[in-house]
């Protein structure tokens, strides 16, 4: 399975009093690149969660996003600690004693103090096993991105190696003729200019040169990486190295082909290869 470097996940859950939210961005890079960015309290587990990432992601710049956001507790699950009720109750008690003049506190401004209401928390150690857990299902999530996105380059770059085989047997069975004639070609011009084409050094001349742009290999060699395009493709893993490679490989030739190029038909060949080949190029670099 081919994957692409690009993806998005997003997962949240809720916890006693907060709720926990994560988001897992990649994008192509040449390398692996992580970024987190995570509040105070949990900026610690940084180096952790590097770890996880990059166990999961072999290749791509991975940004992980990690929130939490306060949930307001509503009146059935606030509880009231007792002890520090009665606590300042007497410690209100013993201020009106020494100062008579000091007036009574009120139901408000008790609940006000600090420590009084009781709401929903989470332990750190559970904080800390319930981001671990949620990296994990966000990482799956992020995968199955990637695969999916991986699976449309895949069929985008076997139909660029349709499109190429199509270029090939446009150009391969002229091969041939196109020699013939650019020989023939040339002995009509010696004529021309006085020069008996027959000559041993002149036909010497004509077969080198011919030589030179015979362009039955680049045919060979555009075939043959094609055929291990779709051979990478199909075998699938961390592919997109080499993808580029062949694809350098294949722009190569092509430019090689349109170097050569004697008919006009050939250099539309060429040019059309230069495309699509590109195209490939642009599509290979999202892959992982």
């Amino acid at each position: 399975m081919i994957v692409s470097m690009t993806g998005f996940a997003a997962v949240a859950v809720e916890l006693p009093g907060l709720s926990l939210a994560i988001e897992l961005r990649s994008v192509n890079h040449r390398y692996l690149d992580i970024a987190v960015k995570l509040p105070d309290e949990l900026r610690s587990l940084e180096p952790a969660l590097r770890e996880q990432l990059g166990g999961e992601v072999k290749r791509g710049k991975v940004e992980c996003r990690v929130a939490i956001n306060r949930i307001a507790a509503d009146a059935a699950s606030i509880a009231i600690d007792e002890d520090r009720v009665r606590a300042i109750a007497a410690a209100a008690a013993q201020v009106r004693q020494l100062v008579p003049g000091a007036g009574p506190l009120s139901t408000a401004e008790i609940l006000r103090w600090p420590g009084v209401l009781i709401e929903p928390s989470v332990a750190p150690d559970a904080l800390v096993e319930a981001l671990q857990r949620l990296v994990s299902q966000g990482l799956v999530e992020l995968a199955a991105a990637r695969a999916r996105e991986g699976a449309k380059l895949q069929a985008l770059l076997l139909a660029r190696c349709a499109d190429i085989d199509v270029q090939v047997a446009r150009v391969a069975p002229r091969i041939p003729a196109l020699h013939a004639a650019y020989v023939e070609k040339l002995g009509t011009r010696l004529k021309e200019a006085g020069l008996d084409p027959n000559e041993d050094r002149l036909k010497q001349e004509l077969a080198l040169f011919a030589t030179k742009i015979d362009i039955a290999e680049e045919i060979a060699r555009l075939a043959t990486h094609v055929t291990e395009v779709r051979r990478v493709l199909g075998q699938g893993g961390s592919a997109g190295k080499r993808l580029d490679f062949l694809a350098q490989e294949l722009h190569r030739e092509a430019n090689t082909l349109g170097s050569k190029s004697v008919d006009a038909e050939l250099s539309q060949a060429s040019l059309e290869l230069k495309v699509l080949i590109e195209q490939m190029r642009e599509q290979v670099q999202n892959i992982e």
